[in-house]
């Protein structure tokens, strides 16, 4: 008895380190690694869309006769010459013969008869530009009398030059149909076409032995180039000649006017011939700078004059009709066709409006809603053309298939 008594406390403590050592340790809860917050976002780049671009105008919108401004009081009998010149070139193409055989039958002295023939054979369409605008410039041209001689002497030391030899004006359309109506002018260096001389160049080196006549006036002889083509009154032996456009040196027309208003020389309204005439006439040491101001140089041709009454032959080879022959665009108006000028008369806000034919074109008539409008020869239609450069509106005719017989 003695000897369990003395166990038992072993065994108690045998019992509690067994449980000591089978008791799992508590784990202390570690801390926890701080928070690393990303960095602040910014705004989220969204890629910009182009706006999409407005769709230009169509060039040419049909309409009515009815609503045509003027349509009933313009004497069309005025303007049956100059339509019939335009058949002349024009009727043997497909789309312009049916109307052409039907204006023979048509009595010219009848305005009546004339309008019927147009409101039953055409439809104006009214001409804008691709920005929408229906309104243009309209400027004037005429045919300038010169004075000259076939032989340098005395005040006759201005020469207008025949085209020259090295001259090379290549038909792209040839190589490439569309560009119908673009020309490369140039000349060969070596095997190279490079530009041809400009204005300044020409003015410089001469061209001996292309001179065509000698002119007393070397402000005269410019604006002859502007306007394309004159006439010279030979005082040497009292024959007057018609000086014809014959080709150009590739340069394109730079206006004078226009670089006298940008150099504060001349207000937009004085920017007439007139204007820029006396400003020449204020400033003739600086005459040949403002020329040069125009790289452009017209080459010419002569022909004889044998009815003076008939005006000179525009790019469409029909003779050109007083106020109603235009030069137009030929990229955007079809050269020949009928044409309903809306505008002013030059100087002034009096309504003018008439049928004309856009029978020539000119290294300055560039754009949709434009036109230079010929006057004609003389003091009076030089007068005018110089300061014709309005505003206004063009309606143009295009013809209508024949009818279908029955």
């Amino acid at each position: 008895m003695l000897t369990t008594r003395r166990s038992l406390p072993a065994l108690l403590a045998a019992v509690a380190w067994l449980l000591a050592a089978c008791t799992t340790p508590v784990q202390q809860p570690q801390p926890k690694p701080p928070v690393t917050m990303p960095p602040p976002v910014g705004p989220v780049a969204v890629p910009e869309v182009a706006p999409a671009k407005p769709q230009p105008a169509p060039l040419m919108t049909p309409t009515t006769f009815e609503l045509l401004p003027g349509w009933r009081d313009d004497d069309l009998r005025q303007a049956w010459p100059s339509f019939m010149a335009s058949c002349r070139a024009l009727g043997n193409r497909a789309d312009w013969r049916p109307a052409c055989t039907a204006a023979r039958v048509v009595d010219g002295g009848d305005a009546g008869a004339i309008r019927s023939y147009f409101e039953r054979w055409f439809v104006p369409n009214q001409i804008r530009a691709a920005d929408g605008s229906d309104t243009g410039l309209i400027t004037g041209y005429y045919e300038p009398m010169l004075h000259g001689v076939r032989k340098r002497h005395g005040s006759y030391q201005t020469p207008l030059y025949q085209v020259p030899d090295d001259l090379l004006s290549i038909d792209l359309a040839s190589v490439y149909p569309d560009l119908k109506g673009r020309v490369l002018r140039g000349r060969l260096s070596g095997r190279k076409v490079v530009p041809y001389s400009t204005r300044a160049e020409i003015e410089r080196a001469n061209l001996p032995g292309k001179e065509l006549v000698w002119v007393n006036d070397p402000v005269e002889a410019f604006f002859l180039e502007v306007q394309g083509s004159g006439r010279v009154r030979l005082d040497d032996t009292g024959e007057t000649v018609r000086i014809a456009y014959a080709d150009q040196n590739g340069h394109p027309y730079k206006a004078i006017g226009r670089w006298l208003v940008e150099k504060g020389e001349l207000t937009v309204e004085q920017a007439t011939a007139q204007g820029i005439k006396a400003w020449i006439a204020a400033h003739p040491e600086r005459r040949q700078e403002l020329f040069n101001v125009n790289p452009s140089y017209i080459f010419f041709k002569e022909e004889k004059l044998p009815d003076p009454g008939v005006g000179p032959k525009g790019a469409l080879g029909v003779p050109l009709t007083p106020a109603r022959s235009v030069a137009v665009d030929p990229k955007f108006l079809p050269l020949g066709a009928p044409i309903f000028l809306s505008t002013t008369e030059p100087g002034s806000e009096v309504p003018m409006r008439r049928l004309v034919m856009g029978q020539d074109t000119g290294g300055a008539i560039r754009g949709e809603v434009r036109a230079d409008f010929f006057f004609g020869f003389g003091d009076g239609a030089a007068d005018n053309a110089g300061l014709m450069k309005q505003r206004g509106s063009l309606w143009v005719l295009l013809p209508q298939p024949a009818p279908r017989q029955p």
